[in-house]
């Protein structure tokens, strides 16, 4: 048996003591609960920063993660060739650092990423929206799509 690991495996070695914690088991006193987000996928297109109104600037980028087993479809009246069911995560990067590593990933570079889940509100069009999307803490490229030369 070799020694490669997949994106998935090796985000649950090195996150796994604290993923694997039950509740009961975080920091005495307190709030039960965990809000903790670790995915592995890759980048759907390269990122991209913006200024928010409020001066403060984030990078935003796409992460496409592969759903486990046998894909749920309506059963199509001609059986063909059945497309892998993914995910698309909506991520977003508002540290130094993690708006740093974002800027560096090109599209198909396979990455890993630890965060939290988080419910944005704004103002649109018709009128007050939300989305959720994942506020990384951590983002590491694990292998890309063709080589930078850094």
């Amino acid at each position: 048996m070799g020694t490669s690991r997949t994106a998935t495996e090796t985000v649950g070695r090195s996150v796994g003591r604290t993923v694997g914690r039950t509740v009961s088991e975080t920091a005495p006193g307190a709030p039960p609960g965990r809000n903790q987000v670790v995915l592995a996928g890759r980048v759907a297109a390269p990122a991209e920063e913006r200024e928010l109104p409020s001066g403060d600037r984030i990078v935003t980028l796409r992460v496409v993660v592969p759903r486990a087993g046998p894909p749920r479809r309506r059963k199509d009246a001609a059986e063909g060739a059945r497309r892998a069911t993914v995910d698309t995560i909506d991520v977003v990067c508002w540290t130094a650092t993690t708006r740093r590593s974002a800027l560096r990933l090109q599209a198909d570079d396979l990455v890993e990423l630890e965060g939290a889940l988080r419910r944005r509100f704004f103002g649109g069009p018709g009128g007050r929206q939300s989305r959720y999307e994942v506020e990384a803490s951590a983002l590491r490229r694990v292998s890309g799509s063709r080589s930078t030369g850094t």
